[in-house]
Order: C-alpha cells, then sequence, then structure tokens
C-alpha cells in the first residue's frame, strides 16, 4: 500500500528532477463559474504531462540489478514521455510499447525526450492490448516492468501534484473545497486523493473520466477491477479499460465522488482554453475543467482546484476536436435525406431549408440510382443551436423519411 510517508519522500526525491508547476487563479473560469477557480498546470511539466513524476520515482527506487537489463512499459503515450526522459537522464535503456493509435505528436516525443535509449513498439489498438504485449515481452527478456498506474512508487510519484498544491495553499491562505483530476488507470487520483485525505480531509476529491471510458466507475460498481468491452480512445490519455487493483483500493476510500463528461464537452473545453487563456491541453488534461459544468451549481462561492494533467496534444487533432465541439453544442448535424437527382435541387434546398445564416458543410450522395431521387449525406453548421427544432421540421417536410444521424453512432462512423 502507499502511505502520506511514502508522498512525501517522492518529493524530496523529485524536487530537483520535475517541475514545480504553477497553481494559478483563472479570472474567466472564475467568473463563468462565480467561484474561485484554479488551474494546477501540469500541462507545462517538463514532458507536458505529470507523469514524469511516478516514472523518474519509480525507476529511481530500482535496484541495479533490476535496472541491468532495462526497463519495459506501456503507455498510451504520457507515461512513455516520462520513462524515456527518465532513461535518458539515467543513462538506462527502455521499451517502450504504445497502441498503434496512439497520435503521432506523443510517438514523436517518446523518441525526443528518450534519445538512444528508447525503443518504440507499437503494438494493439488499444492501452490495455499494448500492456499485455509488454508484459508478455518483460517476461520473456526478463526486464522490468513500470507500470504505468498500478505501482506504489508510482503512485507516490503522481501524489506530489498535491503536494504542491497544498502547500501553495497554505503560502496563499487558501482553503481548497474541491479538487478535480482525471481518471485513467487511477494513478493521478490515488495519490493525489491520498494525500489530499490526510492533510486536508474536508477538502472533496471529484475523479473526472471520459463517458467512452469509465472503468473506474465500473470498478466501484462491480466492487473490484472489471474490464471493459469497448471504449471511446478519444482522450486516448484516460482512455483505460481496466483501472489497477491498488489504484482502485485507494480511489475507493479516498475519492467522494465520480463523474463522467462528454467526449464533446472535453472538445469545446480544449477550444475554450486554447481561444480565452491561451493554453494547449490534450483531452484528457482538459476533463477536470470541463467537469465543471456539471457541478456549476454546487460550487458557487467555493474554491476548486482543476488539474490540468497533460498538454501533449497533437495539432493535426484539431479539425476532430472541432468537430466534436460543434457537435456537442448543437450546432453541427448531419442528416441522409432522399435528395431530387435533378438540377437546381441543391439551390432549392438552401433557400428553402437552411436558415439565411447557416451553411452546408457536406454534400455528398450515399448511392446514385437510375431514378428520380437518391440518398444524400448532408452536414449542416447552424449560427444558433435554438434553431435546430426548426431545421429538423423543415427537413421533415422535404422527406419524412429522413435520419438524424445524432444518436447514430454506428451510421455516423460508416458515413462521416
Amino acid at each position: 500500500m502507499v502511505s502520506y510517508k511514502d508522498i512525501l519522500k517522492a518529493n524530496t526525491v523529485l524536487t530537483d528532477v520535475a517541475i514545480q508547476t504553477p497553481m494559478l487563479r483563472d479570472s474567466y473560469l472564475s467568473d463563468k463559474y462565480k467561484a474561485n477557480i484554479y488551474l494546477k498546470q501540469e500541462n507545462v511539466q517538463k514532458v507536458r504531462s505529470f507523469k514524469l513524476r511516478g516514472a523518474y520515482y519509480a525507476i529511481h527506487n530500482l535496484s541495479a540489478e533490476q535496472l541491468s537489463g532495462g526497463v519495459v512499459c506501456a503507455s498510451a503515450g504520457n507515461h512513455a514521455q516520462g520513462v524515456a526522459y527518465t532513461c535518458n537522464e539515467l543513462n538506462i535503456k527502455a521499451t517502450i510499447f504504445m497502441p498503434t493509435t496512439t497520435p503521432q505528436q506523443k510517438i514523436t516525443q517518446v523518441k525526443f525526450f528518450g534519445g538512444d535509449y528508447a525503443e518504440i513498439a507499437l503494438v494493439g489498438d488499444t492501452f490495455d492490448e499494448s500492456a499485455a504485449a509488454a508484459r508478455d515481452f518483460a517476461d520473456r527478456e526478463a526486464k522490468t516492468f513500470i507500470d504505468p498506474f498500478d505501482n506504489p512508487d508510482v503512485i507516490a510519484g503522481q501524489g506530489t501534484v498535491a503536494v504542491e498544491i497544498f502547500d501553495k495553499a497554505e503560502q496563499e491562505g487558501i482553503k481548497i473545497d474541491k479538487l478535480l483530476a482525471a481518471v485513467g488507470g487511477g494513478g493521478l487520483i490515488s495519490g493525489v486523493s491520498l494525500y489530499t485525505k490526510h492533510i486536508s480531509p474536508n477538502t472533496k476529491i471529484i475523479g473526472v473520466e471520459a463517458t467512452g471510458a469509465r472503468s473506474m466507475q465500473a470498478a466501484f460498481d462491480n466492487k473490484g477491477p472489471v474490464k471493459l468491452t469497448t471504449i471511446d480512445k478519444f482522450a486516448d490519455g484516460i482512455a483505460v479499460q481496466k483501472v489497477g487493483h491498488l489504484t482502485y483500493q485507494i480511489a475507493v476510500e479516498n475519492i467522494d465522488n465520480l463523474v463522467n463528461v462528454d467526449e464533446g464537452l472535453i472538445s469545446s473545453t480544449i477550444l475554450d482554453l486554447y481561444s480565452k487563456q491561451g493554453m494547449v491541453v490534450e483531452p484528457a488534461g482538459a476533463a477536470s475543467v470541463a467537469a465543471l459544468n456539471l457541478i456549476a451549481d454546487e460550487i458557487v462561492g467555493q474554491t476548486i482546484v482543476c488539474i490540468i494533467s497533460g498538454g501533449n496534444n497533437d495539432i493535426n487533432r484539431m479539425q476532430e476536436i472541432e468537430e466534436k465541439s460543434l457537435i456537442y453544442e448543437g450546432l453541427k448535424h448531419y442528416f441522409v435525406i432522399n435528395f431530387p437527382q435533378r438540377p437546381g435541387a441543391l439551390r432549392e434546398f438552401v433557400n428553402d431549408i437552411l436558415g439565411p445564416n447557416d451553411d452546408i458543410t457536406r454534400f455528398e450522395y450515399i448511392k446514385r440510382a437510375n431514378k428520380g431521387s437518391g440518398p444524400v449525406l448532408i452536414g449542416v453548421v447552424l449560427a444558433d443551436k435554438a434553431d435546430q427544432a426548426q431545421l429538423k421540421q423543415r427537413i421533415a417536410d422535404f422527406d419524412p423519411g429522413f435520419i438524424d444521424l445524432k444518436g447514430q453512432a454506428s451510421l455516423y462512423n460508416l458515413l462521416v
């Protein structure tokens, strides 16, 4: 098990290794939620995430014999960067397994931080598949496996985020009412919650999962870790099918509330943080701030700390992020409409169906047939989301059998 003293030991080791990241009051979010919102910015850590803390401390504590053959890890990206950085600093060979779906930006950064000491193996479509391959490899080659979350030293290292939070709070005379942190495998939330409940038992801990990957909630419901059948990999940093046994035990004792945020809301939050605060945040890193929407009524007048867990966002994903945001906000819609196959039909649709400030972003015949009409995929962006009911009514008048792709995941993924 992990104790409060273990986290303090880790903090001593990491003093000259990890950056003591900023924790600043955010005026925009504070005004928006009528509360005092502080952001703990682990997105500006050396490897742009908190994962350096646990990775370095776990490897630092290994014996010479354990290090002799090198280390192995599995990661969706951030733990890999922490291990790569550590091994390059300490001259230790690392074999790093990552899912084939890992954003290119994270793969590039692992190579950058690891230099000649990191070898990358892209295996599996999910973190869990990659982790299984990494464990098998470590066993075969007699190498030490550095678990990304279910490891006492990793948990202790991640808990040092809370040490810095409460040191800052003490310096500024701040009483923290709630602390929000993203939950994937549970390493961050277990370390942070354990330290918090020791030093400030009245502070409420809120764990935040992505709606498409609620592995900790599943563990809570099952009274133990259980593997999810499928997950949404959008928030890749917290897209974990099964939490750790140790992280579950700590989390179930110390988390006060566990919430989940829609991937669309996460996307809107990423764009908001960038446009309002100039902050680059990855989907997992934005989860804690996105969750403020869910608890807005109960935090008025309170002091809240959100941990921005990572900033490794691939610029090539921004189109996908904007798309998810627009759909979530009710501004972008996709329909399958039976459309006349004749000149002027599209002009009539634009004039009669769309509002004056609406726009068609996609128009594609799904199947052309030798007859008077055929199914068309149409993407529409509204100027005002309040107009969506009237738009759908006009489309129904145009084609009573139209299909709205909202909520139709299989059709959306197939056609869009």
